[in-house]
């Protein structure tokens, strides 16, 4: 088994920024990711740790103006226990109860899995269809990256090297809603072979939709949006020809990697299959 790296314990941000300043550091909260890059199981061992444990500036979870504030050291079960993320955004909230067992979700945060870039992130997809926006900052300060730009690669992320996630702001439009769907090899304590979250305004029964998001991850090197199955769905309303078409398109879009967990060929049905029942379930037919 490789050395543990070495490990830095900042007790503030100011002390964070500076040690991140002066030399490539990989944040470590819950490690439920980490350690296992550190045994020399997936990747390669991190050179330098940065505990972020300490830092109060991190934490916890609010709402302010009409977005849901969540601390990226925010645990799941925070996020599940949380009463703000169940009225607020319960799409979250299943997601959270999705990940590992109870030891995972105690330690896990969101925003190591975002800091992880893992296009099977479970809470990838919700970031994505709800807008959300990351608060990063570093000695040069503090700027926001939308979620749709915060993936530019396989396992990368917009952030520098002397930046930090901070916070992850989530907007909180008036008739939206979201619906979120994980499909693995089991019900519980599964990576995801597809994972998807679909969001949409409406304004009653009658009315099309709008502000459609269509977020999926397992299927690409990154969590992504699918724009064309956004388009056909807006102005819509859930109605079983929709459904198809949109199904259709959503098919066609997508274009899923093989790997050790499924085919391309299943996760393509698969996707297809979710958003026509999403979208069933939206207009109760």
């Amino acid at each position: 088994m490789p050395a543990e790296p070495p490990l830095d314990v900042p007790t503030s941000l100011v002390e964070a920024y500076e040690l991140l300043a002066s030399g490539p550091r990989v944040p470590i909260a819950g490690g439920t990711d980490l350690m296992v890059r550190i045994t020399g199981e997936i990747g390669a061992t991190p050179q330098r740790l940065m505990d972020i444990s300490r830092l109060e500036d991190l934490e916890g979870i609010s709402l302010e103006t009409g977005a849901l504030v969540l601390g990226a050291r925010t645990t799941y079960s925070e996020i599940r226990r949380s009463v703000l993320c169940l009225v607020h955004l319960p799409a979250m909230v299943e997601a959270a109860a999705t990940i590992g067992a109870v030891q995972i979700q105690n330690r896990g945060t969101i925003g190591g899995n975002l800091g992880n870039a893992s296009p099977a992130g479970d809470m990838l997809p919700v970031l994505l269809a709800s807008d959300a926006e990351i608060v990063v900052g570093g000695s040069r300060g503090e700027r926001t990256v939308p979620a749709d730009a915060f993936f530019p690669a396989y396992r990368q992320t917009a952030l520098a090297p002397d930046e930090l996630i901070l916070r992850i702001r989530i907007p909180l439009p008036q008739g939206r809603q979201l619906r979120f769907r994980k499909v693995g090899t089991r019900r519980a304590q599964a990576i995801s072979k597809v994972v998807m979250c679909v969001a949409w305004r409406s304004h009653g029964a009658a009315s099309g939709w709008s502000d459609v998001r269509v977020a999926v991850g397992s299927m690409a090197p990154t969590p992504v949006r699918a724009t064309a199955t956004e388009a056909a769905l807006e102005g819509q309303r859930p109605t079983p020809e929709v459904a198809d078409r949109a199904s259709d398109v959503l098919a066609d879009e997508l274009h899923p990697i093989d790997d050790v967990r499924s085919t391309a060929v299943y996760r393509r049905t698969v996707a297809a299959r979710i958003l026509h029942r999403i979208l069933r379930d939206a207009g109760g037919w």
